[in-house]
């Protein structure tokens, strides 16, 4: 659901989008996680959807240019008040991701949502059991 109250918790930019059009025609179905892990740091980090087992803890907070974007409970919790904005640099993409070898990787920006109110909202429904 968005709106005022509940703005998309994850955008992508046009240069993301096209990225992720490209990988899909390559791959398959993709998704991206959001882990913060410990190999490539808080990137987002895009898998074929059949090679990746999405935990009964991470949260999807919507997809973008078809791919489901999940993240980490605790991720979620240091994110819940910004809204994800998707975007791609120059580099070299995490080892794992299938951006790696593009030329370009998947990079998170983020921005805070406009009100209390409305980070609260999105907080709710992203915890929300999923349909």
């Amino acid at each position: 659901m968005t709106g005022p109250d509940h703005p998309p918790r994850v955008i992508a930019t046009p240069s993301a989008l096209a990225l992720i059009a490209e990988l899909t025609a390559r791959h398959g179905p993709v998704l991206f996680h959001q882990s913060g892990g410990c190999c490539d740091g808080s990137a987002p980090m895009c898998y074929p959807q059949a090679d990746f087992v999405v935990s009964p803890d991470d949260i999807c907070l919507g997809s973008i240019g078809g791919a489901p974007f999940h993240i980490g409970a605790s991720q979620f919790e240091y994110w819940r008040h910004t809204q994800l904005v998707i975007d791609v640099v120059a580099g070299i993409g995490g080892m794992f991701s299938l951006d790696n070898g593009t030329g370009l990787r998947f990079h998170v920006r983020s921005r805070l949502f406009p009100n209390e109110a409305a980070a609260a909202n999105v907080a709710a429904a992203a915890r929300a059991p999923q349909a």
